[in-house]
């Protein structure tokens, strides 16, 4: 397996946002983690991603314990995250942004090949590579978020709530894309709101309310279940 998390706990201060939370991610597969908002989805992922230290419990990636690994360590395990808001640097260059991606020295050296592949994925990205990333679209930055995890030549990639504040048309796309990086051999652990277009992707789902897991399973077994009919989806 190659993200095992047991037991986890995360908070701020003395207030606990995540409570026990357990699932895996395997190679080369999509779990999607769906809940409302404040459920404590960004604090877990952001907890898995190394920016945020967990009280208790356990993130195994391909068995490695990840207890005392600084952030960069997790990069080094080969885990990117693409960021809630996408936080890009606007006044850089689309290209500076995605070298951002690729410091560790496994990534930097396959620089151009994979520079090259992310241009071929978002040929807008090429064309607009000499640009202030702050002057795209909002598709066009999360592009930039992506293609800058890309870089970093992940073995699984974290994505919070990419479709957020971008239009329909562009959400359908963000979709295909997460779901080619998935064909490609990349795991995605994807936290979102958009509770069908995940489910359509993932292999596995996971309901996150409140801070704690209530259901979990194949995304085939969890739409027809009648709390996420009418919570998630608006089927009474």
């Amino acid at each position: 397996m190659l993200l095992e998390v047991r037991n986890l706990h995360v908070g701020y201060g003395d207030a606990t946002a995540v409570w026990d939370v357990s699932f895996d991610v395997a190679e080369g597969s999509i779990t999607t983690v769906i809940g409302p908002n404040g459920a404590g989805k960004s604090t877990m992922i952001n907890a898995i991603a190394g920016l945020l230290p967990y009280r208790l419990g356990t993130i195994r990636v391909d068995g490695a314990d990840m207890a005392g690994v600084p952030p960069h360590g997790y990069c080094e395990r080969g885990i990117a995250l693409i960021p809630e808001g996408r936080r890009l640097f606007t006044t850089m260059t689309v290209e500076e942004n995605l070298d951002i991606g690729c410091y560790r020295p496994y990534a930097r050296a396959r620089r151009a090949a994979t520079l090259q592949s992310v241009y071929e994925r978002f040929p807008v990205l090429k064309e607009r590579r000499a640009q202030p990333a702050g002057h795209l679209s909002g598709g066009q930055q999360q592009m930039v978020a992506i293609g800058r995890a890309l870089m970093a030549c992940p073995r699984l990639m974290l994505f919070d709530e990419p479709s957020l504040g971008l239009a329909p048309s562009i959400v359908d796309k963000m979709f295909e894309i997460i779901r080619d990086i998935r064909n490609e051999g990349v795991a995605v652990l994807l936290v979102e709101q958009n509770v069908q277009k995940s489910m359509e992707i993932a292999d596995a789902a996971c309901v996150l309310e409140h801070g704690r897991i209530v259901t979990a399973g194949r995304p085939a077994d969890l739409l027809v279940q009648p709390h996420i009919q009418q919570a998630y989806l608006g089927i009474n």
